[in-house]
């Protein structure tokens, strides 16, 4: 049996990781300080679907090394999913100090708390698109509906220069090199997922995160959307199922995957633009009009960002299984089902 230690595993990601897990018969540690809003629902889930005799919750804050070094020490993981994380660019902008604090050193400890143990466990690390900065160097194309690459038909590799832009983009940048460098100097089994747009059930999406979720929510609730720049901007989508098997890959062929970075995401088949090509899709499923206002750019906001999958998928064996239609319907039906947690 394999124990799997999730930081942050109340959210989104971590409870449908967790999920994974259980339904696998591994045992699960979730380790979370259950600061993000409806995270408890997801707590819940976990506890009445699967019950707790695999299932183990702390709840406790990545910043406090002590609670976190005995959480890992008593649990004896194999493997840490780190997870645990300030996730919005605004939020970072107005409380850098938080955000640095969260994020790296929040990983920073995660790391140590691994590397004291007699067994350290293998530690993985979701990354972000992000720590590549705005990217206004690339040559980007203007199009009817949405941005292209003019050279770059694969989308974005491992090997584009980093470019830490906003609070945000440098803690979890910091994160990012300090998990790389923990495989060179201590030889610590980590592999770090640079990820693009994860969406799926049961993401309580927010307008400065999860915007995927936050769309469909909004419009299924009757509340407003915000379109920041002109909606043209593309991102490829990833279903969390999809990254949760990017997971199992790299723990399968871990001796393969350790010290590797990999950019995670729904690659150019699972592209589209976050408003002029998502709004059709959501008409099409509310069957109606659907209106939004628009504002002023966010800060490092990048045109285009698709992921390159092709390293993954040499290396791991990995590609993205579900199409952006029948995950975006699948996200849909979720919150459709589940609308009272949305009130």
């Amino acid at each position: 049996m394999t124990t799997v230690f999730i930081t942050g595993g109340a959210g989104f990601i971590g409870c449908n990781l967790a999920a994974h897990h259980l339904r696998k018969g591994d045992r699960v540690v979730i380790f979370d300080n259950l600061s993000r809003p409806r995270t408890l629902h997801n707590l819940d889930w976990l506890r009445e679907r699967f019950g707790e005799s695999q299932l183990c919750f702390i709840q406790a804050d990545v910043r406090d090394f002590d609670v976190l070094r005995e959480a890992v020490h008593a649990t004896k993981p194999d493997l840490i999913v780190h997870l645990a994380s300030q996730v919005a660019v605004t939020t970072s902008i107005k409380n850098p100090r938080e955000d640095f604090e969260i994020n790296a050193l929040g990983t920073l400890n995660v790391l140590e708390a691994a590397r004291n143990q007699p067994n350290p466990p293998a530690v993985f690390y979701a990354s972000t698109n992000k720590v590549y900065g705005g990217m206004e160097q690339i040559s980007v194309v203007e199009e009817a509906t949405r941005y292209r690459y003019r050279d770059y038909p694969d989308g974005i590799s491992e090997e584009w220069p980093l470019d830490f832009h906003s609070p945000y983009g440098c803690s979890k940048g910091a994160g990012d090199q300090y998990v790389r460098d923990y495989a060179r100097i201590y030889q610590l089994p980590t592999v770090v997922f640079r990820q693009s747009c994860i969406y799926g059930e049961r993401q309580f999406g927010v307008e400065d995160q999860g915007w995927v979720a936050h769309f469909v929510i909004a419009t299924i609730t009757g509340k407003p959307i915000t379109i920041y720049g002109d909606g043209k901007q593309v991102r490829d989508l990833l279903h969390v199922e999809d990254l949760i098997a990017a997971y199992d890959a790299a723990w399968k062929h871990i001796e393969v995957a350790r010290g590797q970075i990999f950019n995670i995401g729904g690659g150019v088949s699972n592209s589209l633009s976050i408003w002029h090509e998502f709004r059709p899709i959501l008409e099409l499923l509310a069957d109606r009009p659907i209106e939004a206002q628009y504002a002023q750019w966010r800060p490092g906001d990048q045109l285009v960002f698709i992921s390159d999958n092709r390293k993954a998928h040499r290396l791991l064996g990995w590609s993205p299984k579900v199409d952006v239609r029948t995950g975006i319907q699948r996200l849909w039906n979720w919150v459709t089902e589940n609308r009272h947690l949305f009130i």
